[in-house]
């Protein structure tokens, strides 16, 4: 009886028992069932490793939380240099794409210069250059506040000739009245331009000449 028992606790194998005791349909069920094991452990031995993954990334967020200092110094090591910007008192911010090696612009002088106009979101305004043909009309512009919008004005003064330069125009510093400039001659691009003149613009300033 005990013998018995412990038979039927023991995981069974068909090659342990002999053929004329075992019919082959009795063979095939047993081995099928030896299978599923099998398939089952190894699907429990995925899990755990996805658990210790798991559990070893939640360590290493935790590992950041407590030391943030350590944390911080190692992305920054990874990360690629970062863009600088310049704020000014006007709420304009800029950045410089190409640095200029010609004469520098002041606060009233008069300056050639193309430029790309675009919303925030990216889409496109105005722009002195053609963006089909690359055509350009440059205009003149005076670096002062009654004639020019003021945050173009203090984007150009500084820059030197050649230069190119980046910037977020807030509608403070922007088109204030409808007779600053730089705004187009043609109707439709006149009316694109300040339709949106309440939002902050981009302007991609190129500084070709000072008057």
């Amino acid at each position: 009886m005990e013998a018995k028992t412990l038979t039927t606790l023991l995981p069974m194998s068909y090659r342990s028992l002999s053929p004329r005791s075992m019919s082959k349909w009795e063979a095939k069920k047993i081995w099928l069932k030896d299978f599923h094991c099998g398939f089952a452990q190894q699907a429990s031995c995925r899990l755990s490793r996805r658990i210790f993954l798991s559990e070893f990334m939640c360590l290493g967020s935790t590992i950041a939380y407590a030391n943030p200092v350590r944390s911080a110094q190692l992305q920054e090591a990874k990360d690629p240099d970062v863009i600088r910007y310049q704020n000014l008192d006007s709420g304009v911010k800029f950045q410089d794409i190409v640095d200029g090696e010609g004469q520098e612009a002041h606060e009233g002088d008069f300056v050639k210069v193309n430029y790309v106009c675009r919303r925030s979101n990216g889409y496109f305004v105005h722009s002195t250059v053609d963006q089909f043909s690359g055509e350009s009309r440059p205009v003149v512009l005076p670096l002062d506040e009654k004639e020019t919008i003021r945050g173009l004005k203090d984007v150009l003064i500084g820059m030197k000739v050649g230069g190119k330069r980046r910037a977020l125009i807030p509608p403070k510093a922007g088109y204030i009245n409808e007779t600053l400039k730089p705004i187009p001659d043609e109707f439709g691009p006149r009316r694109s331009l300040l339709s949106h003149a309440n939002e902050p613009l981009i302007f991609e300033v190129q500084l070709l000449k000072i008057l």
